[in-house]
């Protein structure tokens, strides 16, 4: 079978497509034959020997994949060969083949295809978990989404919306913001021309905004904490920009409110039933139309190293999906 390599840490062009043997599943994982993997921005940094984890070469990057169970390994329930799954890993997905652990699989509903499938869970369980676990979202509150073009970004915007929140996203682009409102985002801010602090409170009336999430990190955190509302939440998701933020902590004190971390894997990994819970709500509001990944692009794994710059260039919004054939 085919299978994107990372032979060395490096930039994407450092990535090989070979042919491997097929694989062999361990007691309680399965194969999964890939139909399409979705490309995420931890995936450029496992490349790169960046990311919290970081498996020795040669490796497959590539966390989050759907389709079809191939092989069961021993003491495997509950799955059978030909289920349409979703499947989750820290590596391994850009492949034609690749294993998971049996408790890492998600049923894919009849509505949803492969290639939705394969860019739903990370992002969508990544943003659910967030506003509702960590943030405990309620409607009619006002919820700023920084990055809000990317992946998570979109699903941040989606979700708000279904959980009755007001959203306002923020972008570096006008075309950008496009894509946000037709995700639903009520207000827009491009902060690479407006004054992000000036915006917020003329879109809030001086009030501030009761949630903030931010998978960016940068220059652009600690002027939108500065706007918070009272008992507001900040989430901390991730740091695509590079830089992580060192805020005054006074602000905390200041505007009463939290800054709550948000960790995705790790909350996948110590509350499986938890997940597992907001896996279901999650698919329900997909087959409701509430929620619906926005794909940007589908690259064959042969073009990966383009797709993963197109992501490290900030050249994407919604997901980037390597589809592996028929």
């Amino acid at each position: 079978m085919k299978a994107v390599l990372c032979k060395k840490l490096g930039p994407p062009e450092d990535l090989v497509v070979e042919d491997i043997p097929s694989l062999v599943p361990n007691a309680g994982q399965v194969v999964v034959a890939v139909k399409a993997a979705g490309v995420n921005f931890p995936d450029t940094l496992i490349i790169q020997g960046k990311y919290q984890f970081k498996p020795e070469p040669p490796f497959s990057p590539g966390g989050e994949v759907a389709g079809v169970v191939k092989e069961l390994g021993a003491n495997v329930t509950g799955v059978k060969v030909g289920d349409r799954v979703i499947a989750a890993a820290t590596f391994g997905g850009f492949a034609e083949e690749m294993l998971c652990d049996a408790d890492r699989l998600t049923p894919i509903p009849d509505s949803m295809d492969f290639v939705p499938a394969s860019a739903f869970l990370l992002t969508y369980g990544t943003s659910y978990h967030a506003l509702k676990d960590r943030a405990h979202l309620k409607p009619g509150e006002t919820l700023l989404v920084l990055g809000a073009s990317g992946g998570v970004g979109l699903a941040a915007v989606q979700l708000g919306k279904a959980m009755g929140a007001r959203v306002i996203a923020a972008a570096s682009s006008d075309a950008k913001l496009d894509v946000c409102r037709q995700n639903g985002a009520d207000d827009v801010i491009n902060y690479a021309s407006d004054d992000l602090r000036s915006r917020v409170k003329a879109l809030t009336a001086g009030k501030g905004v009761d949630v903030i999430y931010d998978p960016v990190g940068g220059p652009y955190s600690e002027p939108a904490l500065r706007d918070m509302a009272w008992n507001g939440r900040f989430l901390v998701v991730g740091f695509a920009a590079g830089d992580i933020p060192k805020v005054p902590l006074n602000l905390a004190l200041l505007k009463g409110c939290s800054i709550v971390g948000v960790f995705w894997g790790a909350f996948t990994r110590n509350e499986p039933e938890n997940n597992r819970r907001n896996n279901e709500e999650l698919i329900e509001l997909f087959t409701q139309g509430k929620v619906k990944p926005h794909i940007h692009a589908t690259y064959p794994l042969a073009r990966t190293a383009e797709a993963l710059n197109e992501v490290l260039n900030k050249r994407v919004s919604g997901k980037i999906v390597l589809v592996t054939g028929d």
